[in-house]
């Protein structure tokens, strides 16, 4: 039975050309098992949908052959910009490079056209935010330098671990205004610029000798306190931004006998959470 009405379903489809659903009133079959007994059987043509963007995929094909962009073939045509793209993403916009190239230069001109007045709007509006929140800081007295660089250790120094107590200061980092607010700490603390070691830590490709120079000269520190630089293996595959003249490597300063300067820190930064409820009373 079963043999026959896949049979007599397949002739309705092909030859009277019947859809699903008169196949259906037809036989009083259920519509997966129709759909299951028509499988690799194509629908006749007059059950197709047509489908309406068929003329405006076409025309979108013919503007792009033309050369207009994306933006401007959903612009013309009234669609999204992503159906257009979808459309047209087979077919290169330019397949000269030159002509490409200065089809980029110019959009990029535009852009920055357009953007000009927002731009400069904001970069007038961060420049007063700043000098406002500046005015803020002032003058700083002892205790406020002794709180920032209690604080500022505890993010970026290095810190004591159950498996490895800390029994001196060492604090690193690439940011010369952090690093001179580091050593205004130490002063404050006693402890000279003359007392800590310094040392640099740079890629391998850039010239360690002169990133030493710099640093001392850019923080006052005395030339001979500074030990060898660590140099950082160069991975030739890895795309890095810190290169150039303006990279110097990161500063690492050493204190001496710096043990219970650390344990002062500790005591510091237990008391700013505890007073902003960070640690229990």
């Amino acid at each position: 039975m079963d043999d026959f009405q896949a049979a007599e379903v397949r002739r309705l489809r092909t030859v009277e050309q019947l859809s699903v659903h008169e196949i259906r009133a037809r036989t009083g079959l259920g519509r997966n098992r129709v759909r299951e007994m028509l499988r690799g059987v194509p629908p006749p043509e007059r059950t197709r949908r047509p489908n309406a963007r068929d003329d405006l995929r076409a025309e979108a094909v013919e503007l792009r052959g033309q050369g207009c962009s994306v933006n401007d073939i959903a612009r013309r045509l009234g669609v999204a910009k992503s159906t257009a793209y979808q459309w047209v993403k087979h077919l290169p916009l330019d397949p000269d490079e030159d002509t490409a190239t200065r089809r980029r230069a110019h959009a990029k001109v535009m852009t920055d056209a357009r953007w000009a007045v927002h731009r400069q709007a904001r970069g007038e509006a961060r420049a007063d935010e700043r000098r406002r929140a500046g005015e803020v800081v002032g003058s700083l007295d002892r205790r406020d330098v002794l709180l920032l660089g209690a604080a500022i250790y505890w993010c970026e120094g290095a810190k004591s671990k159950p498996w490895r107590p800390q029994d001196r200061l060492q604090f690193i980092n690439s940011d010369p205004g952090l690093l001179a607010l580091f050593l205004r700490f130490l002063e404050a603390c006693g402890v000279g610029r003359e007392v800590p070691a310094y040392r640099v830590s740079i890629h391998e490709s850039a010239d360690a000798d002169a990133a030493a120079q710099w640093w001392a000269d850019r923080l006052g520190l005395p030339a001979t306190r500074f030990g060898r630089s660590v140099l950082k293996k160069h991975n030739p595959t890895t795309v890095r931004r810190n290169t150039g003249d303006d990279y110097h490597g990161c500063l690492v300063i050493s204190v001496p006998r710096s043990r219970e300067l650390y344990w002062r820190i500790e005591g510091m930064i237990t008391e700013l959470f505890r007073a902003v409820g960070g640690v229990p009373g």
